[in-house]
């Protein structure tokens, strides 16, 4: 009985020193997450100011309001006063229509106080508050003023196109005042819909998958290789060990930017020479195909990364006893046998690890496409993470962008699951038989 209650305390002891962890975990990982979702459930484009916001129900923007209203009611009087009788009475009933709707946006108290608010700051030029700029209105409410309002600006059109109106002064003012009402912006799962039958999504998502197991893959061979290498004693280890890092030590953008001018089509050396020797049939095809760009990418990863491929590699390398090979060569195995049968499956936590990171760093690749290619030739070498910055900063579609965002943590979630889980599993059954 004793002892189940100290287990019991232990366990409340341990959540207690783990809980801060999670709730920091949450905070930096998680939370982010949770938040690109909620945004990716409305459509949020910060070139339209009246999707530039969250709105959760229908609202008026008071501020346009204030400055379209007194001048189109002001118009609409002086042009029927000047025009035909029959177009004089139209417009005097269009006039009586829009003081019937501003009429109805002032039974709203809350509107008709910031009205006068945000028309004070107008007329003296002040710079209108956020707090004051929209108003919000019941559904009910809310589809009847756009309604009325639509209704309006087709009239306008109609007295446009008969020829009845001199200009379209009248129909653009009341477009704006009918932009004035903001419908909410909820669409919830419909840019994930869209996806899924996006040809560019799924071309970026395959350049994407490409770039990862090329790359990861050339750089598990060549960093096995150089960690191999650098692991034995030799004079001026130290010296190539040092070396060897520093492709990893420069900052990607100056790498790319570096390979840039190096693969360029007209004075690039490695263009020049990967024309030499037969890899691509004229230089100036590096950075203007699609197999070129692709190369040029995916080489350029990987001078950059397989230091560090093998600076973790290295790391397992070290943890393994030399007595194991020393035993082996009594035993006459040769130096291959003693790679497969000593130091692959002991390095395995080492290149699981290495493994999980690379195809993590690299599903998530942004800055190096960025600067070497731009994604280009047309979205040749577009990856999912270049989609989704050309979307929310380009077209300012946030909540599209938000949709991407969350597409790349699901597929950075699953290979992290497939890692953990298959590699894992293997590698916890090898201790067990040990």
């Amino acid at each position: 009985m004793k002892s189940s209650k100290m287990e019991m305390s232990e366990k409340r002891i341990g959540y207690l020193l783990v809980a801060p962890a999670l709730i920091i975990i949450l905070i930096i990982a998680i939370w982010p997450v949770i938040r690109s979702f909620w945004i990716s459930l409305f459509d949020v484009r910060l070139n339209d100011p009246t999707r530039s916001q969250i709105h959760y129900q229908y609202a008026v923007d008071v501020e346009k309001v204030a400055q379209i209203y007194p001048v189109l009611s002001k118009n609409l009087r002086e042009t029927g006063n000047k025009s035909a009788r029959d177009t004089s009475t139209q417009l005097q009933e269009i006039r009586q229509e829009v003081e019937e709707i501003k009429g109805l946006m002032d039974k709203n108290k809350k509107f008709s106080k910031q009205y006068e608010q945000v028309d004070e700051l107008l007329l003296n030029g002040t710079p209108i508050p956020e707090e004051l700029k929209f108003v919000s209105v019941d559904q009910q409410t809310g589809e009847q003023l756009q309604k009325r309002l639509v209704a309006v600006q087709n009239q306008l059109k109609k007295l446009v196109e008969q020829k009845k109106l001199k200009d379209d002064t009248l129909y653009g003012l009341a477009k704006g005042l009918s932009g004035a009402m903001i419908s909410p912006n909820f669409i919830g799962f419909d840019f994930y819909k869209k996806f899924l039958s996006d040809s560019r999504m799924w071309a970026s998502l395959g350049n994407t998958i490409l770039f990862t197991v090329i790359s990861v893959f050339l750089e598990l061979v060549l960093g096995l290789g150089i960690a191999l290498l650098i692991n034995r004693k030799f004079f001026g280890r130290g010296l190539v060990r040092a070396a060897v890092l520093v492709p990893w030590a420069i900052p990607t953008v100056i790498s790319a930017l570096m390979w840039k001018f190096m693969f360029d089509g007209q004075n690039g050396i490695m263009a020049k020479f990967f024309e030499l020797i037969g890899i691509v049939p004229d230089m100036g095809q590096l950075l203007t195909t699609k197999a070129g760009s692709m190369f040029a990418i995916i080489f350029a990863d990987v001078w950059k990364t397989t230091p560090f491929m093998a600076l973790l590699l290295l790391a397992g390398l070290q943890t393994i006893p030399q007595s194991l090979y020393e035993a082996a060569e009594v035993d006459g195995a040769s130096k291959v046998q003693q790679f497969f049968r000593i130091t692959l499956p002991l390095l395995k936590p080492a290149i699981l690890v290495a493994l999980l990171f690379r195809t993590l760093d690299a599903f998530r690749v942004f800055d190096l496409v960025y600067v070497l290619t731009g994604g280009g030739p047309a979205n040749a070498t577009e990856t999912i993470s270049i989609y989704a910055y050309k979307t929310m900063f380009g077209q300012l579609s946030f909540g599209e962008g938000s949709a991407l965002s969350v597409v790349v943590f699901i597929c950075v979630a699953i290979i992290s699951i497939i890692f953990v889980r298959w590699l894992g599993t293997d590698l916890v059954s090898d201790g067990r038989r040990k």
